[in-house]
């Protein structure tokens, strides 16, 4: 499964700092956005440590004998302690903690993804786009539940609250599942300083358009700031190669 991919990364118009990571394995194997929160330089940490310490056990533990989700599962708790160890030893960062979202191609032909947080993963298929991680925030389970429309949601004052994150002793649930992937496939990993300016018909828009992953990534960042640009925002797109 042949594929191409590029990643952006941006402080946006009102941020000082970008609290956002992520990082693109340099063979395609796997792709990783965090997006921290906590202070400034809490928000840094967070995100450079999940990241870090996702990526590396992931290349530690790539021929091992755990199957894909187990895999994941084990990084993202690794992470975890490593973020909480952090906490431990600079009480000034004890409230830090990070999203992340992890794109994998370990199996043949079958991707996987996992997530915690509100980071994305979108699949544009032809022309439809879809969101295939669920959004780990009192909004997205309002929605859930009826209790919200998803317009209401996109306004809502707690629609930043995240029921899970990296970071926490009580990470209770990482969703892990395999994503579904077809010749042409574009895949989009985000962070919410995207998903918070744009509609899916606006992000879409670029992804159909502009062949490049590089062109595609820097367009959707600037879609974003001439929104607002209001929070951090990265991008990192993964396109499955025609045969």
């Amino acid at each position: 499964m042949k594929r191409s991919f590029a990643g952006k990364t941006d402080t946006g118009l009102v941020r000082s700092v970008n609290q956002d990571s992520y990082y693109i394995d340099s063979d395609g194997r796997f792709f990783i956005v965090a997006d921290g929160m906590g202070g400034h330089a809490g928000g840094q940490e967070a995100s450079r440590i999940a990241t870090q310490a996702i990526q590396s056990y992931l290349l530690e533990h790539w021929e091992g004998p755990e199957d894909s989700p187990l895999l994941l599962e084990k990084a993202f708790l690794i992470a975890n302690q490593a973020i909480l160890t952090d906490q431990l030893d600079h009480p000034e960062r004890a409230d830090m903690g990070t999203t992340a979202v992890v794109l994998m191609f370990r199996d043949e032909n079958r991707p996987w993804c996992a997530n915690i947080g509100d980071s994305r993963l979108y699949r544009l298929h032809g022309s439809r786009l879809e969101q295939i991680t669920e959004d780990q925030t009192w909004v997205a389970q309002a929605v859930k539940r009826k209790a919200l429309t998803p317009d209401q949601a996109r306004s809502h004052p707690w629609r930043h609250v995240l029921s899970q994150c990296l970071g926490r002793d009580d990470v209770r649930e990482i969703d892990i599942l395999p994503v579904d992937v077809q010749p042409g496939d574009r895949l989009l990993l985000c962070s919410d300083g995207l998903t918070e300016e744009l509609s899916d018909p606006l992000i879409a828009s670029p992804l159909k358009s502009i062949r490049a992953c590089e062109g595609a990534a820097t367009a959707l960042i600037q879609a974003a700031k001439d929104k607002g640009g209001r929070d951090n925002i990265t991008v990192v797109i993964v396109t499955i190669d025609l045969k």
